[in-house]
């Protein structure tokens, strides 16, 4: 089998919002029965189609990569931020502060490039134009998507509320990022051809091309290699990963 580009993708958010069960479901196309506890990090892989219908048509390998919620792992997960080429924010639908949380998150992950963007101790200096505008940072213009989770949970007066509202003030807005609530324990809620299978496909469409297609050219990047990334992949032949980080706790539930 020849060898295929990779990409990863963090799945981040508060401990027990449903990353596991969401990675689960993007990666294996069916529901996780079976939910457990993530420690450190676990991996996900799913073969992507690039641009795929046209001519620009290419497979890739989506590296998933759980990042486990617990707070007290909140000083060592750092090491599974670099390199990032893409950021999936997970929050709880029924859980407001769940939300509210992805702008730490945000935060957390530019911090590991050793900015000062958290001022004051716990206050929030958030600046979305600084995180997706300036040339200055690595991580600028990286792609996001937020997602939310357990929207079976909503009754029907708050689900159409919620898929009914503007975005306006969401993290999402203030991003430039796609948004997609969900049931992650219905196969059908990333179903091929459905509006949020459509945002999913063309986020890892815009991971990709971040890494490894030229915005001048539009052509590949000879050797699979961005030089504006903060550290860069070889590729690899296979079709899943296991992560080592993986195993059984108590502390984080997703």
């Amino acid at each position: 089998m020849a060898a295929i580009d990779k990409v990863r993708v963090l799945v981040v958010g508060d401990s027990g919002v449903g990353k596991t069960s969401l990675t689960h479901l993007i990666s294996n196309n069916e529901p996780l029965t079976s939910p457990g506890w993530t420690v450190g990090c676990a991996v996900e892989v799913k073969l992507h189609e690039y641009k795929e219908g046209t001519p620009s048509q290419n497979t890739f390998f989506i590296e998933l990569w759980d990042v486990g919620g617990s707070i007290s792992h909140k000083n060592t997960r750092g090491v599974f931020y670099n390199p990032t080429h893409g950021i999936v924010l997970v929050h709880d639908l029924t859980n407001k502060k769940s939300h509210e949380n992805l702008q730490r998150w945000l935060l957390e992950i530019l911090n590991k490039d050793g900015k000062d963007i958290i001022k004051g101790g716990d206050v929030l200096d958030f600046d979305p134009e600084q995180f997706l505008g300036s040339t200055q940072l690595k991580y600028s213009q990286i792609p996001i998507l937020v997602i939310g989770t357990k929207l079976d949970m909503l009754d029907e007066h708050h689900k159409n509320k919620i898929l009914n509202k503007t975005s306006a003030g969401s993290i999402a807005e203030q991003c430039g990022a796609d948004e997609i609530c969900l049931n992650s324990h219905e196969a059908r809620s990333l179903a091929a051809g459905t509006t949020d299978s459509v945002k999913l496909s063309r986020f890892f469409d815009k991971v990709i091309e971040r890494k490894y297609y030229s915005r001048d050219t539009g052509r590949k990047y000879a050797g699979s290699y961005n030089p504006s990334l903060p550290g860069q992949y070889n590729t690899f032949s296979g079709t899943q990963q296991t992560s080592i980080y993986s195993q059984p706790s108590s502390d984080t539930m997703e």
